[in-house]
């Protein structure tokens, strides 16, 4: 405000300067000129008539000028004033319309400092309400998680009571079949007992007849066998070439035979071998030797062990 007012205070001072050096020019050619009377000719004198006239008619003309200047410098003054007074009403208009948007300003900024404050505050209070909101639902969980323990601890409690009634009445009903499975193994057990009993009773029984007919049946084999190695030395004896050399002397042999007496097999078992050597040319020379159809006497005839002895 102060630099616009300085200049338009500068303005209107080069403004005046200008007009008092128009004015100063004006009032200096405004000066009557001094005429010189001359007494000329008549030619020279209306040539100075006319000099006059026109120095006259340049006077009004400068006049007219000066006049024109006078006007204009006064429209120029009384618009320059107007352009002034304008300037000073805008300016005093500019003041207030500052003065006015700084109350504006101030005022909406105590208006955003106002909101700005209940913003705070409704911040502060949605914060509060959040931390409200959220302890009661932590506490309607905690609630909610307790009261599911309990429900849980409840129904946990509902199932092992159930469960040891029916474990009570299983153990109760398990007692009851082993008190009846072990009365019916009793009774088995006492009946497999007198049938066992009966059984070896009679097993005895079969056991002493079949000792006493195995006993015969071994009796026969054995009188059987002593019957075919009585026939089989007969044979080999038979065939045996003896010498006045083996007198006293012997040799034990092994004898395999099959099924129908032929001799598979023949080997020394020790003895004097003089002996050994004629009792298996012998053999050989049997080529088969009694046998019996009977099974069990031809299995203990099938490999036998003999001692050859020659009658000297």
């Amino acid at each position: 405000m102060d630099a616009l007012t300085s200049g338009i205070i500068k303005s209107f001072l080069l403004h005046i300067a200008l007009a008092g050096m128009l004015f100063a020019s004006a009032n200096l050619q405004m000066s009557k000129p001094t005429v010189m009377q001359v007494q000329l000719n008549p030619v020279m004198q209306e040539e100075q008539e006319k000099a006059v006239s026109a120095i006259s008619v340049d006077q009004r003309a400068v006049e007219r000028k000066i006049a024109e200047l006078k006007q204009a410098e006064d429209a120029q003054k009384r618009a320059e004033e107007k352009r002034i007074r304008d300037l000073e009403r805008r300016a005093v208009q500019a003041r207030k319309d500052r003065e006015a948007e700084a109350r504006r300003i101030k005022k909406l900024e105590q208006q955003r400092q106002a909101k700005l404050a209940e913003k705070r505050k409704a911040e502060a209070q949605a914060k509060k309400a959040r931390e409200v909101e959220q302890k009661q639902r932590a506490d309607a969980e905690k609630a909610r998680k307790e009261r599911l323990q309990a429900e849980q601890a409840a129904k946990a409690a509902a199932e092992k009571r159930k469960s040891e009634e029916d474990r009570l009445r299983q153990a109760e009903a398990q007692r009851k079949r082993q008190e009846e499975e072990a009365k019916r193994k009793a009774e088995a057990a006492e009946q497999a007992r007198q049938k066992a009993l009966q059984e070896q009773l009679l097993q005895e029984q079969l056991a002493q007849e079949q000792a006493a007919r195995a006993k015969v049946r071994q009796q026969q084999v054995l009188g059987e066998v002593d019957k075919y190695k009585a026939l089989i030395m007969q044979r080999i004896q038979s065939n045996l070439l003896i010498d006045e050399k083996m007198k006293g002397k012997q040799c034990r042999l092994n004898i395999r035979l099959g099924f129908n007496g032929l001799v598979t097999q023949a080997n020394s078992l020790g003895g004097d071998k003089l002996v050994c050597e004629a009792a298996l040319r012998a053999v050989r020379m049997a080529d088969t030797l009694p046998v019996s159809k009977d099974k069990d006497v031809f299995e203990q005839l099938k490999n036998i062990n003999l001692t050859i002895k020659p009658n000297l």
